[in-house]
């Protein structure tokens, strides 16, 4: 769903009764892929019927922002330590992601494979702990849906103008404030806690953005099970894991 672009950010007190009325727009499908390892995680990700952005572009007059990614949140390298499944920092060791690869091409070039092994060692090390802190982060997010928990799903994301939210079926939010705002909105009329079960999940981490996708399958009361396919973008700022992108979509086949 979109929101206006509007400064202020009080949508449950500006919404009429009627608009409050959020009815759940799902369609069944079946999707196949390889799947992630990982626990099921429950929580929900409301849905908006495509009928409503009349009514909300009329009751704030305004259009729905795109989505916009900062030039300054590009790919860049990385330097970190070992994380546990908070995100949080735990080793002294400073590792260069990039460095790494450039020494372990080096390495392997002078065809010095005992010193290779143990630079690839130390890669996959690297790449495996930033994996298991996107999951995590990536559940925490499920879980704040599950529980319609506002301050934890403010907690959860980037502070910044480059964030982005793409509800089902709508145009993109950017702004922090305004994706805050469509989660009001959104959960304004659910009762919590929610169902979701999110299967096929993918993570790839690259320096200090990592992703996840998957299939968000999910249940509001008195609705029936609907499909999502979601991609979640995390960055890592001060060696923990926010997220700056969230897009979901109906999925048909």
């Amino acid at each position: 769903m979109s929101v206006p672009n509007i400064s202020a950010i009080s949508l449950k007190s500006r919404l009429s009764s009627s608009l409050l009325q959020l009815p759940t727009f799902h369609r069944p499908c079946s999707c196949k892929s390889n799947s992630y390892n990982v626990s099921t995680v429950r929580g929900s990700v409301p849905v908006l019927h495509s009928s409503l952005l009349g009514q909300f572009s009329a009751e704030f007059g305004g259009s729905m922002p795109r989505c916009q990614v900062s030039r300054s949140n590009s790919w860049r390298p990385c330097k970190v330590k070992g994380e546990d499944l908070e995100g949080t920092l735990s080793s002294e060791t400073i590792l260069d992601e990039q460095a790494l690869e450039k020494e372990l091409q080096t390495a392997i070039e002078q065809e010095n494979y005992a010193k290779a092994a143990k630079i690839r060692d130390s890669l996959r090390f690297l790449h495996e702990d930033g994996k298991a802190s996107v999951l995590a982060a990536n559940a925490r997010f499920y879980n704040s849906f599950r529980q319609g928990d506002l301050a934890a799903m403010q907690a959860l994301w980037v502070k910044a103008d480059h964030v982005c939210c793409v509800h089902p079926g709508v145009s993109g939010i950017s702004g922090y404030d305004l994706v805050m705002g469509s989660w009001e909105f959104v959960w304004a009329e659910y009762e919590f806690p929610l169902e979701i079960e999110v299967k096929n999940v993918q993570v790839h981490v690259r320096g200090d953005v990592g992703y996840v996708t998957c299939l968000e399958i999910v249940k509001t009361k008195g609705s029936s099970w609907g499909k999502q396919f979601a991609t979640n973008v995390f960055e890592k700022i001060d060696g923990q894991w926010f997220m700056c992108i969230h897009h979901a979509s109906y999925i048909d086949l």
